[in-house]
């Protein structure tokens, strides 16, 4: 349907009219006046089609200028065409995800339908499809490794979350393990959201082994700003890996810093989760949705459509029109009358 935002707008048509008939007339101010030789006979001269001329003209010239004069009060109501109501799922959640990106993420320790693959290579599949569930939340992604990076910033478009996610490589932020560093980033952009509905999901296979903020420090700066991490630790505990003897069994998670993981979440009224496979990875995600429900709210939209544009051109073409019909009708009241004078002087000098 059609609606007006500033439907006040079309109370002033009469203004015209108050103006005209309240207004006090202009002052007439006498002034010199060129006398013209044989009026009388310029005015004689084609006299019919002269005053008809000007007595049909002003009448169209005058619902002309209506016309132009609502046209104006139309475009200033700003008339809109409203579509149909769409529904829009909010459920006002802030989450960061925040995925290690240091040299001990390409180690090969999980696998998929019986074949090895590294723990970046799980942690984009099964992060892809937490993203993907998040409907309804401002998502975005940090990636850290010797120093700590937002690769996307809080957005309700989960797809380029996504495709962020599966684009990152291990080593593009360094080796190394900056965990305070990547903790500080989060805070400082999730402090500029509503407060009760920042969270933030910390994944690394580590501990804290670069950066200038410790993650003690960053976890107490989250604190503080009402901000919940949950902590993931990813990697088996169990690898099998071939030595001079045949094979031997390593814990590939020896650096995971469990202790400090725990810590970080509870200090924070978070939980820390432990992946030790891709099922378990699997698991600590819907444990997360479970804890961070994406309870969404529908809220409706109506997409507008500016119509304002048409009865604005309508009244520029109209006015257009309205000035070339002016200068018509003076050059064809003038050149004629000198025509007349001509003539009539031309008599009078006995010609």
């Amino acid at each position: 349907m059609m609606a007006f935002v500033w439907s006040w707008v079309l109370a002033l048509f009469p203004l015209p009219w108050i103006v005209r008939r309240w207004a006090p007339p202009v002052p007439h101010t006498s002034g010199r006046a060129m006398k013209v030789p044989h009026f009388e006979d310029i005015m004689t001269l084609q006299s019919g089609q002269l005053i008809a001329s000007i007595r049909s003209r002003p009448s169209k010239l005058f619902w002309l200028a209506i016309i132009i004069w609502l046209a104006l009060l139309v475009a200033a109501a700003r008339p809109q065409w409203m579509g149909e109501p769409v529904g829009l799922p909010t459920s006002g959640r802030d989450l960061m995800l925040a995925v290690d990106l240091s040299g001990s993420m390409k180690i090969p320790d999980f696998s998929v339908n019986g074949k090895e693959v590294t723990r970046l290579e799980v942690v984009k599949a099964t992060g892809g499809e937490f993203i993907a569930r998040r409907t309804g939340d401002r998502v975005g992604l940090i990636v850290f490794g010797s120093r700590a990076y937002v690769q996307t910033p809080l957005t309700f478009d989960r797809d380029t979350v996504k495709a962020m996610l599966k684009e990152a490589e291990i080593g593009l932020a360094g080796q190394e393990t900056a965990i305070g560093d990547a903790i500080g980033l989060a805070v400082k952009r999730l402090k500029q959201q509503p407060a009760g509905s920042r969270v933030l999901v910390l994944l690394t296979d580590g501990a804290n082994t670069a950066g200038e903020v410790s993650p003690t420090q960053a976890a107490t700066l989250a604190k503080e700003q009402g901000i919940r991490i949950y902590t993931i630790g990813v990697g088996a505990d169990r690898m099998e890996v071939p030595s001079f003897f045949g094979t031997q069994t390593v814990n590939p998670s020896r650096d995971l810093n469990e202790d400090m993981l725990r810590h970080l979440a509870q200090n924070t009224g978070g939980l820390y989760l432990r992946a030790k496979d891709t099922a378990g990875l699997a698991r600590v995600y819907e444990e997360l949705d479970r804890l961070e429900p994406a309870t969404t709210e529908t809220e409706l939209f109506r997409p507008t459509t500016e119509l304002f544009i048409w009865p604005l051109g309508l009244a520029l073409a109209l006015s257009c029109l309205l000035a070339v019909s002016f200068v018509w009708k003076r050059e064809w009241v003038v050149r004629p009358g000198w025509k007349a004078g001509a003539i009539s002087a031309r008599a009078g000098a006995g010609l």
